[in-house]
This record gives C-alpha cells, structure tokens and sequence, in this order.
C-alpha cells in the first residue's frame, strides 16, 4: 500500500472531513511528491503533529527516500511519535534486505535512545557488508550500549579497522573513542595486528583517543610513520612521539 492510499483509508476511516485529517492526508501525500521541498514540508508537518497511525508509512518512506536532508527530517519525525509505537517498526527494518532501511532505521534508534534497541545491535549488523548500515550501527551502539558492556563492544568494534575510505575509518574512530578507555586493550591487539591497514587505524584511533584535538588526519600521518618504521607504537616504539 503506498503512502497516498494509507492515507485515503485512514482519512476515510476517521472523517476525512474534519480540517485535522485532512491536512495529515495531504501531508502523507507530500512524502510522495516529486520535489524535495514538497516532502521536505510534509515530514515536518506530520512530525509536527505527531500521529502513530502514520508510523509505518514514515520508516517506509525512510527506506527509499533519496535526499539526506528528508531522510533526516523523516527520523526527526519518528522521534516526536510515541516509543511503543516506533521502536517494534524500526527494529524490524534493521533486519530489511534493503541497506538503506537498515542504515536509517540504525540512524533513528540511535536518536531514540531507548536501550530497549540494543539486542538488535548484532555482531552481524557491526559488521555489514555495506558501509553506510556499518557506519549507522557503529553509531548507535556507542549511544545504547547497556553499563559494563563497553569493553566487549569495543572488542567487536576493532574487528573492523582499516576498513574502507578515510570517512569510514573515521566514523570507527570516533565510535570507539567515545567509549573511552575501555578501548585501550583492544586497540593494543590492533596495533600488532598483521594487516599494516589495521596496525595504522589503530595507531592512529589510539592518538584520537589520547589527543582528541590533534585530529584525524595528523594521527593518520603519525601512525604510517610508525608502521613504516616497523613499529607497533607500544612501549618503546614511539609512544613519546605519539604522546604529543
């Protein structure tokens, strides 16, 4: 069922007439209009005036929509409309075989928050083969991760360095450094790891955690340096420098 017959049904089931459906059925309308903008607004609208009889047909729209900035407005959306009715529809889509429901509906529970979520934050979902849901659960596992369950988080997290472009090893940076310290025996491993793309994220997210504002790309640099000099940036291999 698209969006405009869900709202045609809706509307019809509950006096399409009265000023309120009638603005929430052109809005649901909108999510399927041509031109950004248009379903720009009617996100916003129906986020405005939250309805969970909507619910189902704003994650749908979330699974195909082609503009980040709607995509971002529909999750908003999602936000404003009761937990009890989003989290079961969100946590459903994380098992789609579509990789954008599954990034967006990752990216929306993180801005749920709720910890009820973190059971479908799964070693397989950590570890999928398209970038973006990685990224997206990446996210939202250092936002829901339960007390005490840091350091096997961070365990699991550290099988996925060097992977992919400077953007993605970013995202993985910045996932494990918010998890703080509990990530240093992990990223010790790392550093002695065989694959030197692995060695130098590491590094390189061990710097991050040490000198968050020394930024990225200077730990980048930092830890090819180390590699390339054989090093592992343990004790006695260029921790001094790496302590700057």
């Amino acid at each position: 069922m698209t969006i405009t017959e869900q709202g045609q049904d809706t509307g019809a089931g509950a006096g399409a007439g009265s000023g309120t459906d009638a603005e929430t059925v052109r809005a649901l309308r909108g999510l399927e209009d041509g031109r950004a903008s248009v379903r720009l607004r009617a996100a916003l609208a129906i986020g405005s005036t939250p309805d969970p009889r909507y619910v189902d047909m704003l994650v749908e729209r979330c699974a195909v929509e082609p503009e980040f900035s709607v995509r971002d407005m529909l999750t908003w959306a999602l936000t404003r409309h009761p937990v009890s009715r989003t989290l079961p529809a969100l946590l459903g889509e994380v098992r789609s075989e579509r990789a954008q429901a599954r990034s967006q509906a990752l990216h929306t529970l993180s801005k749920l928050g709720d910890p009820r979520a973190w059971p479908a934050i799964t070693r397989e979902v950590l570890s999928d083969a398209d970038v973006e849901v990685a990224r997206s659960a990446w996210r939202a596992a250092v936002v829901l991760v339960p007390e005490g369950e840091e350091p096997a988080l961070a365990a699991e997290l550290v099988t996925q360095l060097g992977r992919g472009e400077r953007g993605t090893q970013l995202s993985l940076s910045r996932a494990l450094v918010a998890l703080g310290e509990v990530i240093v025996p992990a990223l010790r491993a790392a550093t002695m790891a065989d694959d030197p793309r692995v060695r130098t994220h590491a590094l390189a997210t061990r710097q991050l955690l040490r000198d968050p504002e020394a930024g990225f790309g200077f730990a980048v640099e930092e830890a090819k340096r180390i590699v390339a000099l054989g090093g592992s940036g343990g004790e006695g291999h260029g921790t001094d420098q790496e302590g700057r």
